[in-house]
């Protein structure tokens, strides 16, 4: 019996040696085992404006909702960047236009929100809880519930339109030196894009003005005529003195400087001085390149192309998206020496 009691102590010895062996094995091995498989893959090669080929880091993108305030109902919804980008191409771009026309516009909302939110810029808002309006005061946006009441049986196919152009184009903004540029867009040129000088009195080297000839033969504001009474372009220009109302008294209107965009710069007007944009915007013109006659007292003005001018005109990039530009053309040609990159790049670690 003790030679088998021995024994047994032995076995067990033996057995809990082997056992301590193993557990310890395990300690060592499992680890190592977890370290590897989660060794991050080496970073691939970064090539500047190669962002289309890079895989999307979606860190704090991912998680970024945009607080926009609706005007209609004035409430505050927050909605996710990509579906707001959405709504902002429906709401800025005819549905008709071509998709990379879509794309290139697409790129251009998503990089006017994702400045305000790097520049922590949220100024013009009517309350303090949101970062942009649904209006043009900022962007333009509509909710898919108003685009299912607009396009009623054609809301399928459109929405796969829209679809199509924000994921093509998803995470992708405009950079100039590394940060998001100013993406101004308008309807319709003169036929030139505007420097951003000429009409805002500053300089911003990526806001040239480029030659756009798709819009005089294909946009259908290209050309308009408003008949403005004189009284009323008197009230709205602050002019006391008397205008000249006969073909004669033309000269009372003079043009004094035209811009490199083939605007008017700035021109007299009885006696008093304007820049192109204060007439234009004063006497709620659709362009600041306008003709004009009189009829009787009443001054018929005729416009050259719709909004500002400045940045990238959107009949522009369809007729160039017509001729087979595809949305990256479309961009650098309308905002130069600019880049396309990653908005997860930049905002890489940011939580929102």
């Amino acid at each position: 019996m003790e030679e088998v009691e021995t024994m047994d102590k032995r076995v067990m010895i033996q057995w809990a040696a082997l056992s301590l062996t193993s557990f310890l094995a395990v300690i060592i091995i499992v680890p190592a085992i977890l370290v590897k498989n989660v060794t991050p893959a080496p970073p691939a090669e970064r090539q500047q404006d190669a962002a289309a080929s890079q895989p999307v880091q979606q860190e704090g993108i991912a998680s970024l909702v945009i607080p926009v305030y609706l005007s209609k109902n004035k409430q505050v919804e927050s909605i996710p960047l990509e579906a707001y980008v959405r709504g902002v191409l429906a709401a800025e771009m005819p549905i008709e236009f071509e998709l990379e026309a879509m794309k290139a516009q697409a790129m251009a909302a998503r990089t006017y929100i994702l400045r305000r939110i790097v520049e922590q810029d949220f100024s013009n808002m009517p309350v303090s809880n949101a970062w942009v309006t649904d209006t043009t005061a900022h962007q333009a946006y509509v909710s898919d519930d108003e685009l299912k009441a607009r396009w009623g049986a054609a809301y399928a196919a459109n929405s796969d339109k829209l679809d199509q152009a924000v994921n093509e184009t998803k995470d992708l903004i405009l950079t100039y030196q590394q940060k998001p540029i100013q993406a101004t867009f308008f309807s319709t040129s003169n036929g030139y894009t505007e420097n951003s000088e000429d009409y805002w009195n500053e300089y911003i080297p990526y806001l040239r003005s480029v030659p756009s000839p798709w819009d005089t033969k294909l946009s259908p504001r290209y050309k308009e005529t408003t008949t403005i009474p004189l009284k009323e372009l008197q009230s709205k220009l602050g002019i006391r003195t008397s205008i000249p109302v006969s073909a004669n008294g033309s000269g009372a209107l003079k043009v004094l400087q035209m811009t490199e965009g083939h605007r008017i710069k700035s021109m007299a007007i009885g006696g008093k001085t304007f820049t192109g944009r204060e007439v234009r915007e004063k006497l709620g013109l659709a362009s600041s390149q306008f003709q004009w006659s009189w009829k009787g007292t009443n001054l018929q003005v005729t416009t050259f192309g719709y909004g500002h001018g400045v940045g990238m005109s959107q009949w522009g990039a369809n007729g160039m998206a017509m001729e087979g530009r595809k949305a990256e053309e479309i961009v650098k040609y309308f905002y130069t020496g600019i880049q396309i990159s990653r908005a997860s790049n930049l905002v890489k670690g940011k939580s929102f």
